[in-house]
């Protein structure tokens, strides 16, 4: 397995992937699929903050993605990111979500990253619950019934893992560069 950054030849791979997720399970909120033009102006979203987009690939072909996203848009925020992880359905429990995700730690550790948040869809969602625990994330709480999707009300999991060293000392450097107020 290869990760590495995602390029504009696996858009369709990409979106391909995210879909799947989209129209069968309740990791992500969204309920209809977004376009691949969606898909690239979200990815130069995150590039444009310097932000980690990766793709997994075996023997050329993707087969999951990860990237980190600012958590919100204030100012103050701006030490804290939060992560998504997907796997094409073929590959889920191989480790290629540990492996995307481990790496996302570690380019946001070199940035300078002081939190990491996961906001994970569906309590009963025990492989990314299992897959962010095993990977330094302490539950930070539960929003019940906080999403209606596929006939039913849908809680989020929220967990949180410091990065470098957390809140023991202040930040260096500027971090990113998002909203004001």
């Amino acid at each position: 397995m290869n990760i590495r950054p995602a390029v504009d030849a696996e858009l369709r791979a990409v979106a391909a992937i995210y879909g799947h997720h989209v129209v069968h399970g309740l990791g992500t909120f969204e309920e209809e699929p977004p376009t691949v033009e969606e898909i690239a102006r979200r990815i130069a979203a995150v590039r444009g903050l310097g932000l980690p987009y990766l793709v997994a690939e075996e023997s050329h072909v993707v087969v999951g993605f990860a990237y980190a996203a600012p958590f919100r848009p204030r100012a103050a925020y701006r030490y804290t990111v939060e992560d998504s992880v997907y796997v094409a359905p073929s590959t889920i429990g191989r480790g290629i979500g540990k492996a995307l995700l481990g790496e996302i730690i570690a380019v946001c550790e070199a940035m300078g990253m002081r939190q990491m948040i996961a906001v994970i869809g569906d309590s009963a969602n025990a492989a990314s619950i299992g897959l962010h625990r095993s990977l330094g994330f302490e539950a930070a709480g539960v929003c019940r019934a906080v999403g209606f999707k596929m006939g039913g009300w849908v809680d989020t999991v929220w967990m949180q893992r410091p990065l470098n060293a957390g809140d023991s000392s202040k930040p260096e450097g500027r971090g990113l560069h998002i909203g004001g107020g």
